[in-house]
């Protein structure tokens, strides 16, 4: 198997048996030995129907179904535990991805040797003031955050080598920062490359703006758990001492004030500073010791052991209820 084609969608019955003609005549075209998952993230339209429909036709189709939506991450997972093919690509089901931009990606990490090659929408056909805005914002945050100098971390399609795929796990909302999460695994040669970006034909968009301010949170969160993941005493230790130097350096003071200053001055706890220095060094002690026990729980986890899954000839077809 060449390559398989991972499509995670949510109500888009209008434009998947289109985008299944284009992808198969890319395909013939260009003589790949594929696959074609849809992942079905829960729709309430015709989708499923016209999916499985697909399947009994094409025997290169196959689909995995939710219960209910659990949101592209889950979906783009699923679908990266039953890929068969050496090259990895995953698009959107809404026709603004172009499969006229699969070979080249194909060729870049089976000849370019890029572990991954990620889109790059450098011409968009969203609305600039609520898509593309944010989205360069998101963007510039992501490359200086992350250190990957991707310019569209958000674009859907991706070709990935096989390994890469199969030594993540993307949870919550991280496909936007599969890149990112493809580098801390150890995989460096990251890739872009322009693709064409179409307008949306059918249907409308399923991300509000909500997406930018999950991103920017997932963000956060990407970037303390590749920085401090492996070494919390750092960060919470850090912090836990300096927060106890400074109450203990207020705590100093008052007594020498208190003791050799102005002895028959109003009693210390009726004064601010020694609020200030008992909390500081409550607050330190606990960082301290958040630092410690996140130091004693990463040591003894055992470190995992990563290794390819050797997949099945194939994928039943029908339902796969995903529960979480």
């Amino acid at each position: 198997m060449q390559l398989s084609i991972v499509i995670p969608l949510l109500n888009e019955e209008d434009s998947l048996k289109e985008l299944h003609d284009w992808i198969v005549s890319v395909m013939s075209t260009n003589h790949f030995v594929y696959e074609v998952l849809f992942v079905d993230d829960g729709s309430t339209d015709n989708s499923w129907n016209i999916i499985t429909g697909l399947a009994n036709e094409n025997p290169n189709v196959k689909a995995l179904r939710f219960q209910r939506n659990f949101g592209k991450s889950q979906a783009l997972h699923a679908g990266f535990k039953h890929v068969q093919g050496e090259v990895v690509v995953t698009m959107d089901a809404d026709l603004q991805d172009n499969p006229e931009e699969i070979p080249a990606l194909y060729d870049m990490i089976h000849k370019g040797g890029y572990d991954l090659v990620s889109g790059w929408k450098k011409k968009r056909y969203d609305s600039v003031l609520f898509k593309n805005l944010p989205s360069k914002l998101f963007n510039w945050a992501a490359r200086k955050t992350s250190g990957v100098k991707l310019h569209d971390f958000n674009c859907g399609l991706k070709a990935y080598r096989k390994s890469v795929i199969k030594n993540i796990e993307v949870s919550g909302e991280m496909h936007r920062y599969i890149p990112v999460l493809a580098k801390n695994a150890g995989f460096g040669a990251i890739g872009e490359k322009v693709v064409q970006h179409q307008s949306r034909k059918y249907g409308h968009t399923k991300f509000g703006a909500e997406r930018f301010i999950n991103g920017f949170l997932d963000l956060i969160t990407i970037w303390f758990v590749s920085t401090f993941g492996k070494r919390p005493m750092h960060l919470f230790g850090a912090l836990g001492v300096l927060m106890f130097i400074i109450g203990f350096g207020f705590a100093l003071y008052l007594g020498i004030d208190k003791l050799f200053i102005n002895p028959f001055s109003r009693l210390i706890t009726d004064r601010p500073q020694f609020y200030i220095a008992l909390t500081s060094m409550v607050i330190g002690t606990q960082l301290f010791l958040a630092g410690f026990l996140g130091e004693l729980l990463v040591r003894s986890k055992k470190e995992e052991l990563r290794y390819i899954i050797t997949e099945e000839k194939g994928l039943k077809q029908g339902e796969m209820h995903y529960s979480s």
